[in-house]
């Protein structure tokens, strides 16, 4: 496999090191505990493409900010998501993590990074591994805007929206010239991991300031209760940022920044023969399946305020990312099977704000291509024959174009109402120059383009502590390069050919959201149901290919999503306070199958859920506890039925999950964090995931700054 990631991890371990060594006291860092989170207190979002106040927004909105980043050390940042409602967070491998957010999973969910759409164009209808490759280390945010924003985003932003902004340099809170930075270790007994984090801040006060950092992690097998450890599922990873962050005048700012992350040899461990059966699941018969991958993100933003009618905030975004992945694959009878593909996205995007006003007003652009080459190689070493493939897991020399031209007018009726709307439209082009035809296996070719409006309607009311807001979202998902050329393995018994003649579906979502915001008590409940039209479904075709179930997309389903989150929190007392929540989801599917349509469960519904967390803090050490609860999965598809490799067949057991972690400030720039996971010691997986999690365990975190 790619071994110059083995030299890129030990180069990224070794300057950590070396970042720990130094680690001097140069400015102190005032490290203590995060206050609870407060909708009542004026949290600034941004995650809506309009800088706005959380508690004047008609949005179900999660923030989770820097200081709980800070205190938790998130492995990924799907697993950043646990405990809040409406996310459930599957992990086809531990290297992998696929957020369901409101039912919905993979391209139908969207990522943002500073602005930037990070979703490509070669991403799955269902669970994916690519939003657990950014890292957490370089977050300042993240924020969680549930259901749809394809009037915001375009293509994609169905069940949520996760945007991420990333630490800015310290420039603004400076004098002068400054340098610093900090060094932070983590590790768990759970898969016997270590996480090594360097970072270095400096620059000139109100001028200019640059940021960046190198990560290395390297995780061992997991250790599950019950089970052991479970082999083969240990990888490593590496990854490092820089940004700069440059005052050109009064009023504007220019920022440049670039990310890389490398994945090596991530195992797939279900499907081979060293997955641990649980609850009658199945191992696979792989002999080994691995994947690489190497992601960067490069841009350059211009920032400013020109102060003129219709353009008082003015952001332009020039950004270039690109992917590349690599599978190994050895079968049972030892056939490999090597297949990869390259993307290369460029975008350009720009979003203005008029004056404020009785009306608020925002507006903008986006423009993107996308360019991806695929290859596959499957080589029977016993016959001695070697075959290229004419296309990898999705069409070769490809291309994918996206433009859309937005808007959203927010308008005060008084000091009770506000009302938002917001409409886009969205063009979208594809070019395949050459994939497999599904029937007769020849070079085939495809150009197709399909537009768009999307559009939103919000009101909101507040009478005293109490706020009430209904929302209508129309949203829509455009076929992707891997939704039209895909071929491959899909589910454990399945084999996925491609599907040339689809068209884009489209989900209208209704909400209805209530909040009350006292001083010591804060209460919400929402409500929303998401109907899918011409929804795209794998269908069985009545082949076989392989020795699989060959399977193809077509826009022949329907359905809906019904969900309901409740949230809570207490101040019991000045240091103690206490919060929950709980999601209830329900969906179905109406689908067409060999022997007539059928009525089923959405794949991998969410089961009933909830959290409770207890928290006592001071000014320079914190304690909590949690409480995290799932029931038994056990509304199925007949997809989820076939899926013996990771979901057990009377469905997946609930769990309760019981945790305790503290945290101290040792020094002025030093901090200390404890956590005892898994308690009560319970084997479970989350539902559809492909291993299971670690069983009783500890998770150690030392920051230094310097």
């Amino acid at each position: 496999m790619m071994t110059r990631q083995d030299g890129t991890f030990r180069a990224a371990l070794c300057l950590s090191a070396a970042g720990l060594a130094a680690a001097v006291p140069a400015h102190a860092q005032e490290v203590g505990p995060p206050e609870p989170q407060s909708e009542s207190e004026p949290i600034v979002i941004t995650g809506t493409r309009m800088e706005a106040v959380l508690a004047d927004e008609p949005y179900t909105v999660s923030v989770i900010d820097f200081e709980a980043l800070e205190r938790d050390l998130p492995r990924t940042v799907p697993e950043a998501l646990d405990e809040i409602p409406g996310v459930m967070v599957q992990k086809t491998a531990a290297g992998h993590g696929s957020p369901y957010i409101r039912g919905f999973t993979g391209n139908r969910t969207l990522l943002v990074i500073d602005g930037i759409r990070y979703n490509n164009a070669t991403y799955r209808d269902g669970a994916n591994e690519y939003f657990a490759q950014v890292d957490p280390f370089t977050l300042e945010r993240i924020e969680l805007v549930a259901g749809p924003a394809s009037a915001l985003y375009g293509s994609e932003a169905v069940g949520g929206t996760l945007a991420l902004s990333t630490r800015a340099p310290a420039l603004f809170g400076k004098e002068g010239a400054y340098v610093g930075g900090e060094q932070v270790l983590r590790a768990s007994s759970g898969d016997a991991s270590l996480v090594s984090r360097t970072a270095i801040d400096l620059g000139e006060g109100g001028k200019w300031g640059f940021r960046g950092g190198v990560t290395a992690r390297d995780y061992g097998d997991i250790r599950a209760a019950d089970f052991g450890r479970q082999p083969y599922t240990g990888y490593r990873e590496a990854a490092a940022d820089g940004r700069l962050d440059v005052v050109l005048s009064p009023g504007w700012t220019a920022t440049f920044a670039h990310q890389t992350l490398w994945q090596d040899d991530v195992p797939r461990t279900h499907s081979t023969l060293f997955a641990v059966p649980f609850e009658r699941t199945v191992a696979g018969d792989d002999r080994s399946r691995e994947k690489d991958h190497i992601r960067s993100l490069t841009y350059a933003k211009l920032n400013g305020e020109p102060g003129r009618a219709w353009l008082d905030d003015l952001e332009v975004t020039l950004s270039r990312q690109t992917r590349r992945e690599s599978e190994l694959r050895v079968r049972g009878d030892g056939r490999r099977v090597l297949q990869s593909f390259d993307s290369d996205l460029t975008a350009l995007s720009a979003v203005a704000v008029a004056p404020p006003g009785t009306a608020s007003v925002m507006y903008g652009f986006d423009l993107s291509h996308e360019g991806v080459d695929s290859a596959r190689t499957d080589t029977d070493p016993l016959r001695g024959i070697v075959r290229r493939r004419l296309q990898g897991p999705v069409g070769d020399d490809a291309s994918y174009a996206q433009a859309g031209v937005f808007g959203r007018v927010d308008l005060l009726l008084g000091e009770r109402l506000k009302l938002e709307a917001g409409l886009r439209f969205s063009r979208v082009a594809a070019r395949i120059g050459t994939f497999a035809d599904p029937v007769t296996g020849e070079a085939r070719s495809f150009k197709g383009d399909w537009s768009d409006l999307s559009g939103t309607l919000r009101a909101q009311y507040r009478v005293g502590a109490h706020r009430l807001w209904a929302g209508y979202g129309r949203a829509f998902r455009a076929p992707n390069i891997a939704d039209l050329s895909r071929f491959g393995a899909s589910r454990s018994t399945e084999i996925e050919v491609a599907s040339p003649d689809l068209g884009p579906e489209r989900f209208d979502t209704f909400e209805l959201a209530w909040r009350y915001e006292g001083d010591a008590l804060e209460l919400g409940a929402s409500a929303y149901t998401t109907a899918l039209i011409d929804y795209i479904e794998t269908v069985p075709t009545g082949r076989m290919r392989e020795g699989l179930v060959e399977v193809a997309k077509q826009n022949a389903a329907s359905g809906r999503v019904n969900g309901v989150e409740l949230t809570a929190r207490a101040r019991l007392t000045s240091a103690l306070s206490l919060q929950g929540n709980a999601t209830w989801l329900e969906g179905h599917l109406t689908s067409p199958t060999t022997g007539g349509e059928v009525r089923e469960p959405i794949s991998r519904i969410q089961p009933l859920t909830a959290n409770l967390a207890l928290k006592w803090e001071r000014d320079t050490h914190w304690l909590r506890a949690d409480l995290r609860l799932a029931g038994r999965a056990d509304e199925l598809s007949s997809g989820d039925l076939l899926d013996r490799e990771r979901i057990p067949p009377a469905g997946t057991p609930g769990y309760a999950l019981l945790g305790l972690a503290a945290g101290i400030q040792l020094a002025e720039r030093i901090e200390a964090t404890l956590a005892l996971e898994n308690l009560l010691d319970e084997a479970y997986r989350v539902h559809g995931s492909g291993t299971n999690e670690p069983g009783r365990h500890v998770r150690a975190g030392l920051r230094f700054s310097f």
